[in-house]
């Protein structure tokens, strides 16, 4: 029986999933929030709950799901991994580089299993995407793109009125603050890719000149083979959310998903079947649903219901998977911080005019000396 422990009771998106299997058990809570902590312990009958995290690593849990806000990401991290406890942390990986090689560092003493929760990569819509390139539908693809489109100014400020930890560590940074949403996808569709630059361009501020974010951001990221990802962040804009859209060229043929939040009915896809361009029309990608992998098709209604399309069921299956050996990890450690720096990166480029950045090189056993930070 693998035993859970939540942090963060407000970040109970994969309970449902982990409840659905029968060696897993969530038998810990812990929040500040006493009010909230016993109001989740009750709706979600969990046996145990904590104030002091530090509390609950010590108890008999075996992996901590880490659902803080971004900045205690690495922090808590780290001290599951000390304590021996497998770790499955919600996005981004960690708010600044020297914090991730700090996180790396940690995961490989530890020997125990890493995983960043980025649930935009179990989209049907984008597991199709990714079926399609893997099976050579789409040829050899060279540009992605990913936007999060999401407003989240009623989020800056507490009940209470006092400030937010968005307010800072989001909206208060300058940059693609929140780009594994965007990013993730991508970088599962350019298998075998590595980021090698990035460079951030910035819209300047016009709705709200409080804030330190401006209200949209392009980060462009050059793959090391040339190949080319773009991504938008925006979530300031007075715009309906649409934190979903993703759109991938290749030699063969091209998807785009919704503008609008529509899911695999509303995303489209065209190949050049003729050879003749002229010819290409666009297909609803329901078309291709049959290339879903059995996971996705034989999920329950319950699993479904597990959150985001069912995608917070599958990243807790995945997750067990990992943590039993029965499958390799699919965000681990060295993934999520190269996703996460783009973030980090793009902070940097856009204060200098957007400069391109270089991408450190995030792997096993790095040598202090090549644990590059930033350098300009």
């Amino acid at each position: 029986m693998l035993k859970i422990g939540i942090v963060g009771a407000r970040g109970l998106a994969n309970i449902m999933g982990f409840r659905s299997m029968d060696d897993v058990e969530v038998v810990a809570l812990c929040d500040i929030d006493e009010e909230l902590l016993l109001k989740q312990q009750a709706e979600h009958n969990i046996p145990k709950t904590y104030r002091v995290f530090e509390d609950m690593l010590e108890s008999d849990i075996d992996a901590v799901v880490i659902s803080t806000p971004m900045q205690l990401h690495v922090p808590q991290a780290i001290a599951a991994l000390q304590a021996g406890k497998h770790v499955l942390s919600e996005v981004t990986a960690g708010v600044s580089m020297d914090e991730l090689w700090w996180l790396i560092e940690a995961v490989e003493k530890s020997g125990k299993t890493y995983m960043m929760a980025e649930n935009y990569c179990y989209f049907a819509e984008n597991v199709i995407i990714r079926e399609m390139v893997e099976q050579g539908i789409l040829g050899d693809v060279y540009y992605g793109e990913g936007e999060y489109l999401h407003n989240i100014q009623n989020y800056l400020t507490y009940p209470n009125g006092q400030p937010s930890w968005r307010r800072y560590w989001q909206l208060g940074k300058r940059g693609a603050f929140y780009p594994t949403h965007s990013i993730g996808p991508i970088m599962q569709w350019f298998k075998g890719e590595r980021i090698a630059q990035v460079a951030c361009f910035g819209t300047g501020r016009h709705v709200d000149q409080t804030l330190r974010q401006e209200d949209t951001t392009l980060t462009m990221c050059q793959m090391e083979s040339g190949k080319l990802a773009r991504i938008r962040i925006d979530c300031i804009s007075p715009r309906p959310h649409n934190m979903t859209y993703y759109s991938l060229q290749g030699t063969k043929g091209v998807v785009e998903c919704s503008r609008f939040g529509g899911g695999v009915d509303e995303a489209k896809f065209s190949l050049n079947d003729t050879g003749n361009p002229d010819e290409m029309t666009w297909k609803s990608l329901s078309e291709m649903a049959h290339l879903l992998p059995a996971q996705f098709k034989n999920a329950t209604d319950e699993q479904r219901a597990a959150g985001h399309g069912g995608s917070d069921f599958f990243i807790a299956q995945n997750f067990v998977d990992v943590v039993h050996g029965k499958m390799e990890n699919p965000v681990d450690v060295y993934t999520a911080c190269e996703w996460t720096a783009v973030g980090l990166l793009s902070e940097v480029s856009i204060r200098n005019g957007a400069r391109m950045m270089d991408m450190p090189k995030f792997r096993k056993n790095t040598p202090i000396g090549e644990q590059q930070t930033i350098i300009l």
